[in-house]
């Protein structure tokens, strides 16, 4: 591989940014973690509560950031803007953690979720389909198909940042499609029925909650949770909403190939993450207009199924999640969800088109800096960190092997969580430290927007400590392990 450029071409516009955001966000979450979320809250209310709050929570970190990416619109986001603030060691531990599981882990589960819905048209390919097994390790068909889908956009993404925006834009488009088609049609047909009503009836009745017992069986619990309980499901709960709206910040990977970055950027953030957000809300009323919320994991259809379990359980007693399919089965019967099965395909597939093409940008940077693989910092003659893509590829698929869809929504969010933090945090320490530099956005309402997202953000993280314990403890580890990395740099990142 040869070197034959040295820098990234400026050739995205606002609206090649703003699907980057939106795109990146718009994945497989808002189709399949409503389930879980309802099986957790059993409510109505706390429901569309959870989505409207994390929409708020994204809006303060996406008008933080713009202060930020107006200052510094280089490859890399994140990583410049903590390696600013706090130095080459933060800015390595975030890198280390957005390669290790944030970007690798939001990939692979993607992925999943695209081999899920193939699963739907092409049996073959289900979880269930084990086909060969190395110890404890079982290897699915479903793992394979999601494996080969990383690779093959991984290869388009290689061809040029060209190859990659037109992806972009198109899956962008047909998602927005879907979503629309979802929630114009959900709500006109479903709101002639009495489902909605009966959702609303009791909005706030937390009933009705489901838990997996040891053997495998689902435990239905008929007493209301309150107080602080409450506080800790919302919390725990939360995790599904904010993962389907993470990645916004990939766009700020690529600053160095959109043009006018100082006012594109902010500009994209803020729009993409407010038209993802009212969409989402949309949709979760769709949902609730066409299946009741509370359902069985026995049931026979969807009405039986409700949101909790919608798409009813795998033969090993996992639920399938399938809460879009299942609202647009309500519409126009089978065809109808073997439509929407198609357009949430298309959805997932651009969604990791998104993710896999910013995330090479953060190892590039990180490589400038001789924190990473001194190859990850060269560009072919097509502008592209080619092996940046292949090694993101590669361990993105090794994710794809290692656990469940939830597993890996849990380290990848946590993590995310952690550097948002800090992140953010590093505006207040960059104005104390740069107060006289060019600043051409600047938070709205500073303090309050910054300070407001790192209260929110710390308590979820809190909570998420206290009920999913082992895998947030396992995140704070892959982060740990950054450490004696970053001291042996020198001897292990040689090539």
């Amino acid at each position: 591989m040869t070197e034959e450029t040295t820098e990234f071409k400026r050739s995205l516009g606002l609206l090649d940014a703003t699907a980057i955001v939106a795109g990146s966000m718009i994945g497989s979450g808002i189709f399949i973690v409503s389930a879980d979320m309802g099986r957790m809250v059993g409510s109505a209310g706390w429901l569309i509560v959870l989505w409207l709050l994390t929409g708020f929570i994204t809006l303060l970190a996406a008008l933080s950031y713009g202060e930020l990416a107006s200052m510094m619109p280089k490859a890399g986001g994140q990583f410049v803007y903590i390696e600013r603030a706090y130095g080459k060691f933060t800015a390595f531990l975030y890198g280390w953690t957005v390669f290790t599981v944030i970007q690798t882990g939001v990939i692979a589960a993607v992925a999943v979720a695209f081999a899920k819905y193939t699963a739907f048209f092409f049996p073959q390919l289900s979880p269930d389909n084990i086909l060969f097994e190395l110890g404890t390790l079982k290897i699915s068909a479903a793992q394979i198909f999601a494996i080969l889908s990383i690779f093959l956009l991984t290869f388009i993404n290689s061809r040029g940042i060209k190859s990659g925006k037109i992806i972009q834009l198109i899956f962008t488009s047909a998602k927005l499609i879907a979503l629309l088609a979802l929630i114009v049609l959900g709500l006109a047909i479903g709101l002639q029925s009495d489902v909605f009503s009966q959702n609303m009836q009791h909005l706030w009745d937390t009933s009705h909650t489901w838990t997996k017992g040891v053997g495998g069986n689902w435990t239905e619990s008929i007493s209301p949770i309150t107080g602080i309980a409450l506080i800790l499901a919302l919390g725990t709960a939360i995790i599904g909403s904010i993962f389907s709206s993470d990645a916004w910040n990939n766009v700020t990977f690529i600053a160095g190939e959109i043009k006018n970055p100082k006012k594109n950027i902010p500009l994209s953030l803020l729009i993409g993450t407010s038209i993802v957000t009212i969409l989402y809300v949309l949709a979760n009323f769709a949902y609730l207009a066409l299946i009741p919320l509370h359902g069985s994991p026995d049931g026979a259809d969807a009405m039986a199924q409700g949101v909790q379990f919608a798409g009813g359980l795998t033969t090993s007693g996992v639920p399938t999640d399938r809460v879009g399919t299942a609202a647009a089965s309500m519409i126009f019967g089978d065809f109808a969800a073997a439509f929407m099965a198609i357009l949430i395909m298309v959805s997932t597939f651009g969604c990791n088109n998104g993710l896999i093409l910013s995330g090479a940008r953060v190892y590039y940077a990180m490589a400038k800096d001789g924190l990473f693989f001194k190859r990850a910092g060269h560009l072919t003659s097509n502008s592209v960190p080619l092996f940046a893509l292949m090694i993101q590829a590669i361990w993105a698929s090794i994710l794809c092997l290692s656990g469940s869809y939830g597993d890996l929504l849990d380290y990848a969010t946590f993590a995310s969580l952690l550097f948002y933090i800090i992140t953010i945090a590093g505006i207040f320490v960059l104005r104390k430290k740069e107060p006289n530099v060019e600043r051409p956005y600047k938070v709205f309402a500073y303090p309050f927007t910054p300070i407001l997202y790192i209260i929110l953000a710390a308590g979820i993280c809190t909570i998420l400590l206290i009920t999913k314990t082992q895998n947030t403890c396992f995140g704070l580890l892959i982060v740990a392990c950054g450490i004696p990395i970053y001291f042996g740099r020198k001897y292990l990142l040689k090539s």
